[in-house]
C-alpha cells in the first residue's frame, strides 16, 4: 500500500541560555591567550559581568523572547549600558544563573567526573529545588559535594583535573579526566560535552513541559551541537542526541547526532522534516547544546574598548518537529535551498543557491518572504574585534540578489534590509547563532497571521576541519497556514 507523504510542522521551540561567566577562561581564545600570559585573569575577571546584568542584557532579552528583535533598532548602543531590570524567563525561555548551571551539569554527570564541594551544593540544591523542570532524582545526583580540602588535593596531586570558579574566582569543585591516556576525554573536552549535554537538556525539557508534549511520544532526537563526543578511537562517535533524551524522559525515542558546523541545525530540522513527511517517525525533536570553546571568543576587543565581556552565557535550543496538525507552520520540503558541491563559495554563489533558487522554484519574488533569518551574531560582541556586523552584511547581500533580479531598486536596498532582515541578537555560539533564535518569534507571528513566510539560511565554514576548502549551506522555509 502506498502512503502519500505527511507534511511536516513546527510544533514549538524553546531555548536556554546559562550565564557561565566563571566558565569563560575555558573558552578556547581565552584559555590560550591565559597560557601564555596568566597575569591575563585579572583584566579578564574585571570585566565579567554580574548575571542582572546579563539577564536584563536586549540582545538576550531577543534570544529568549522578551523583546522582539526588532525593538533593538529603537535602543541606544552600547546595549550592554541600556539594562533595565532582569528578568530570567521570556515567552521562549530562561537565562539561568551560574550557581544553578554547575548543579544541572552535576545533575548530568553520569560517571561522577564532576566534584562539588559540599557548602555549595547545599546552596545549589535549594536554588534548584524551586526550578520547575528539575526533578527530585536530579537533585538527588548532586549527593552530598566533597569538602573543600579534598578537592583541593585533587588539584594539586592530579594534573589532569580541571578546578571550577564562580565569576569572583571563588573554586567551588572540579572536573576530572575520563581516562589519563586519552586526550579525547581530557577534563576540558569532557567539561565541553558536560555544558553541551546540559544546556540542550533544559531547553528540551522546557520545551516538552511548555508544550504539553509527552515525553514518551518523542520517537527521534538530533543533535546539531558542534562538540565531538567520543574517545580516542572514536572522537566524534556521539550519541548526545540520546543522552539528551534519557535525561529529558524520553524512553521510546532513539537518535543521533548531525554536524555541519554552523549548519548543523538547519540541515537536522530538514532530516527531521523528511522523517515526518515520509512517515518514518510522527514527532522528532532537535536540539542543540552549547559551544564552551566560544566564551570569550572576542574577549580581547572587549578589553580594548574597556566593556564587558559580553561572551558569558551558554546557549542551548530544543525544537518539535511533528506531523500536520492543521495549525502549526509548514516546513516547505519542496523547496529546500541546497549549496552543492559545484556552486563556488563566493557570497553571490551561496546566497543564489540558499535564496534565489528556493524562492525561483516556489514561483515567489524576495519580498514575498517577511523575514530572512540568517547569521544572527550579535554586532556588539564582533564589532570590537573587528569582526564587523555579520548580519547586516549578509542581508545586504540577499538585498542585492534582488536588485540584480530588478525586484527592487537599488535605491531600495536599505530599506529592504530593514524591513526583511533584523538585527543581530545571539551569542556567539557557533551552530545555535546561525538562523534558528529567530524561531520563536517566527513561530509567534506565523501562528498570528503577522507573517506568512520566513526563510531560515546557514552558512557552514568546512575548510576549518582541513579536509575540504568548501563552504556550506542550506535553507528551508517556514510557512503559515
Amino acid at each position: 500500500m502506498v502512503q502519500t507523504l505527511a507534511q511536516p510542522v513546527i510544533r514549538g521551540v524553546r531555548f536556554f541560555l546559562a550565564h557561565t561567566p566563571g566558565l569563560v577562561r575555558y573558552g578556547s581564545k581565552p584559555s590560550r591567550e591565559l597560557a601564555k600570559d596568566p597575569g591575563l585573569i585579572t583584566a579578564l575577571a574585571a570585566h565579567l559581568r554580574p548575571y542582572e546584568a546579563a539577564a536584563a542584557y536586549p540582545p538576550n532579552q531577543a534570544f529568549i523572547g522578551s523583546i522582539y528583535p526588532d525593538d533593538l533598532h529603537t535602543i541606544a548602543r552600547p546595549w550592554f549600558k541600556a539594562i533595565d531590570g532582569a528578568r530570567r524567563w521570556g515567552p521562549h525561555g530562561e537565562i539561568m544563573p551560574e550557581e544553578e548551571f554547575y548543579g544541572v551539569i552535576k545533575a548530568c554527570d553520569a560517571f561522577e567526573l564532576v566534584w562539588l564541594e559540599a557548602q555549595f551544593t547545599d546552596t545549589v540544591k535549594d536554588l534548584l529545588a524551586r526550578h520547575p523542570h528539575i526533578t527530585c532524582t536530579d537533585i538527588g545526583h548532586l549527593g552530598k559535594g566533597f569538602p573543600a580540602e579534598a578537592i583541593t588535593s585533587k588539584l594539586n596531586t592530579e594534573p589532569q583535573v580541571l578546578p571550577l570558579y564562580l565569576r569572583d574566582g571563588r573554586l567551588i569543585g572540579c572536573i576530572h579526566a575520563g581516562h589519563e591516556a586519552d586526550s579525547s576525554l581530557a577534563a576540558d573536552v569532557l567539561l565541553e560535552n558536560l555544558v553541551c549535554k546540559a544546556a540542550a537538556v533544559m531547553a528540551m525539557r522546557t520545551l516538552l513541559a511548555q508544550s504539553g508534549t509527552d515525553p514518551e511520544g518523542i520517537e527521534y532526537v538530533l543533535n546539531s551541537g558542534e562538540e565531538a563526543v567520543g574517545d580516542r578511537y572514536q572522537r566524534g562517535g556521539g550519541n548526545l542526541a540520546k543522552a539528551v533524551a534519557e535525561m529529558s524522559g524520553c524512553h521510546m525515542a532513539t537518535g543521533t547526532d548531525i554536524k555541519g558546523f554552523c549548519c548543523g541545525p538547519v540541515h537536522a530540522l530538514t532530516i527531521a522534516g523528511g522523517l515526518i513527511g515520509s512517515r518514518i517517525f510522527r514527532q522528532v525533536a532537535v536540539v542543540g547544546g552549547c559551544s564552551l570553546a566560544k566564551l570569550g571568543m572576542k574577549f580581547r576587543g572587549h578589553l580594548q574598548h574597556d566593556q564587558p565581556i559580553l561572551e558569558d552565557v551558554l546557549a542551548g535550543v530544543a525544537i518539535l518537529v511533528g506531523e500536520d496538525d492543521g495549525r502549526s507552520p509548514l516546513i516547505r520540503l519542496d523547496a529546500i535551498g541546497r549549496h552543492t558541491v559545484g556552486a563556488g563559495s563566493s557570497q553571490q554563489a551561496i546566497f543564489e543557491h540558499l535564496v534565489g533558487k528556493p524562492l525561483q522554484q516556489l514561483g515567489l519574488r524576495f519580498r514575498d518572504v517577511d523575514k530572512y533569518a540568517t547569521e544572527l551574531h550579535n554586532p556588539e560582541v564582533t564589532e570590537p574585534a573587528g569582526s564587523g556586523n555579520v548580519p547586516l552584511l549578509n542581508y545586504r547581500v540577499i538585498a542585492g540578489l534582488a536588485a540584480l533580479r530588478k525586484e527592487i531598486t537599488p535605491a531600495e536596498i536599505s530599506a529592504f534590509v530593514t524591513s526583511h532582515g533584523m538585527p543581530g541578537f545571539s551569542p556567539t555560539q557557533g551552530h545555535i547563532a546561525s538562523a534558528i533564535p529567530f524561531f520563536g518569534h517566527a513561530m509567534d507571528r506565523l501562528l498570528a497571521g503577522d507573517m506568512r513566510r520566513v526563510m531560515f539560511l546557514a552558512k557552514g565554514s568546512l575548510f576549518l576541519g582541513r579536509m575540504t576548502q568548501m563552504a556550506d549551506g542550506l535553507s528551508f522555509m517556514l510557512e503559515a497556514r
